[in-house]
């Protein structure tokens, strides 16, 4: 759907159903084929930029392939090409923020979401983006295990981010025990895949504290719901999207 070599470790399907669920993630925000997209993750080995890129060409929106760094370029093609989505990580976005008013460009931008990913947040760092860009903030979760962005992503009820559950089986453990914990109980996610097919993860522990809830959201979607992730099982950081 990229225009890339298939990765090792997918088929053509499992990339047809990357490309459908980043294509509820994003129509989920309001996202559609009238939009303008710029993407700001790195076109590199990291799935984020490719798996943002395949789902939104399924919508029919229209992408600005920016890649990450050179941030006053990053703003000047914001500005003169019209971009209404910004996707990128939440630390860059604060950082292109304060690059763009320092340049005078935010009177002539024309962003109006925000999907972002790759790293923690906090709901005090969503306002911060949201205030400084005149936008709405919304976050995404994803695995490179699994596929990449696509496993579970926010609507504007921002209730929890809906799992896409006829992909992805999820439940939540006692990171200790291993014991399945009930509805609303706070503890590790276990995710497996239901529909890939050249690499399916039976039961992968995310090392991601969370929880689920299941009862309906107010948008009406039924989609369980984890909350925002509150912390690591382990030792492992995320910095900037790099592990």
């Amino acid at each position: 759907t990229t225009g890339q070599p298939i990765t090792a470790g997918y088929t053509r399907g499992d990339l047809d159903m990357w490309a459908e669920n980043i294509a509820r993630l994003v129509t989920a925000v309001g996202v559609t084929a009238e939009d303008i997209a710029q993407i700001s993750f790195g076109y590199t080995l990291f799935t984020g930029a490719f798996g943002l890129h395949g789902g939104l060409e399924r919508v029919g929106a229209a992408i600005i392939p920016m890649s990450g760094g050179n941030t006053e370029r990053q703003i000047s093609v914001m500005r003169d090409f019209g971009a209404t989505v910004l996707i990128c990580t939440p630390s860059y976005a604060l950082y292109m923020a304060e690059v763009a008013e320092q340049m005078g460009a935010m009177e002539d931008i024309r962003l109006r979401v925000g999907l972002f990913g790759g790293e923690g947040t906090t709901e005090e760092m969503r306002r911060e983006i949201e205030g400084r860009w005149g936008i709405q903030a919304t976050e995404n979760y994803g695995l490179t295990e699994l596929i990449g962005p696509g496993v579970a992503g926010e609507c504007p009820h921002k209730a929890g981010m809906h799992i896409n559950e006829d992909h992805f089986y999820p439940e939540i453990i006692c990171p200790d025990t291993g014991k399945v914990l009930g509805e609303g109980e706070e503890g590790e996610l276990v995710l497996t895949t239901l529909t890939k097919e050249a690499q399916p993860v039976l039961r992968y522990r995310t090392r991601d504290i969370t929880r689920l809830h299941y009862e309906p959201c107010a948008c009406g979607r039924t989609l369980a719901r984890m909350e925002k992730v509150k912390g690591r099982s382990d030792d492992m950081l995320i910095i900037r999207g790099v592990n």
